[in-house]
């Protein structure tokens, strides 16, 4: 196993400089990488803490990269990723980040649940970068809590674990849970940290470095819930939209949408095509043809049960639909 480095190392040179008052403890942070893990939301949770160091001189915050067995793990992208070792005794103090990707639910395995489960009751503070959320629930550690995931993975959660319902917002911080979306998110949620560990001051100079102008709240949405499906920010759109998400596997009536909203049907026409070119029922179409295609590959539902799920009545119209869309049968997802 490669040898820690010391805390010096720790503290790269650099020009900024940042003055803080009073001694400051070391915080131990571990990353817990699985197979497929999002190295975007990786990169983004750690970074914040090599430049809180850099830009101190002190060590702020000592991290160290895991996995299950101490081997090296290739990311999501590719690229493969040494690590200090396997799971482990941790310190009384440490946060621990679980770093997960792509096939969350498979790729975790029962060994690094058990290890989470134990880190919990513990007293660790236990995370989830991207879809780390995962693992968390699969340790069955999210019971009455409020967390987040990524949007593109949310669809599939809620029909694996039915009795969880995850929040759309860029980070939660909910006791000794701390979640983020994944991306940039996990900047702005170690600058929220730092804020309450060092001060606005570190927590804005961090950002900087970053060239992040401000951190954004962990309130915020996850704005791609809407704005990825239309670039619009009309608010009788995003309403719109916003209600066939929430009533995605219903069936839907352009004239009971216009009655919860307060618009006619053909008010409704007319927005989606002059700000997407669409008609709200092809939209519609397509978002449920997503959602599909999200249950196919992250769960273990038939293509019968995705379709049902998304809110189609007949699995004949959904493989059509699907195969013209994305060039290949739902079937090409479970072979």
């Amino acid at each position: 196993m490669p040898e820690k480095p010391d805390a010096g190392g720790l503290i790269p040179k650099g020009v900024a400089h940042v003055e803080l008052a009073g001694a400051a403890t070391t915080q131990h942070v571990v990353f817990l990488l699985v197979p497929q893990f999002s190295m975007s939301a990786f990169s983004a949770a750690i970074e914040p803490l090599r430049i809180a160091n850099q830009l101190t001189g002190r060590p702020l915050y000592q991290w160290e990269v895991i996995s299950e067995d101490g081997d090296a793990i290739v990311a999501s992208n590719g690229v493969k990723v040494g690590v200090d070792g396997g799971l482990r005794e941790t310190d009384r103090d440490t946060i621990i980040f679980v770093c997960s990707g792509v096939e969350p639910l498979e790729m975790t395995s029962n060994a690094v649940a058990n290890w989470i489960r134990l880190q919990w009751r513990l007293g660790r503070y236990v995370g989830g970068l991207c879809t780390g959320a995962y693992a968390l629930a699969k340790a069955g550690i999210l019971k009455n809590k409020s967390f987040t995931l990524h949007w593109e993975n949310q669809a599939a959660f809620k029909e694996i674990y039915q009795e969880l319902e995850p929040v759309e917002q860029l980070f939660v911080i909910d006791g000794r849970i701390v979640t983020c979306a994944g991306g940039s998110a996990a900047t702005d949620l170690w600058a929220k940290l730092i804020k309450q560990d060092h001060g606005q001051l570190l927590s804005q100079s961090v950002l900087n470095m970053c060239l992040i102008p401000f951190q954004r709240s962990g309130s915020d949405l996850q704005k791609t819930f809407v704005t990825a499906r239309i670039v619009s920010r009309n608010p009788t759109l995003a309403q719109i939209v916003r209600y066939f998400e929430d009533n995605i596997e219903a069936e839907i009536d352009l004239d009971a949408v216009g009655e919860a909203i307060g618009k006619s049907r053909r008010q409704i026409e007319r927005l989606f095509k002059r700000h997407a070119d669409i008609t709200p029922m092809k939209f519609l179409s397509d978002m449920r043809l997503q959602r599909g295609r999200a249950l196919l590959s992250e769960t273990n539902l038939s293509v019968a049960e995705a379709a049902t799920a998304s809110g189609f009545t007949s699995t004949s119209h959904f493989s059509k639909l699907y195969r013209a869309r994305y060039g290949h049968s739902p079937h090409h997802l479970l072979t």
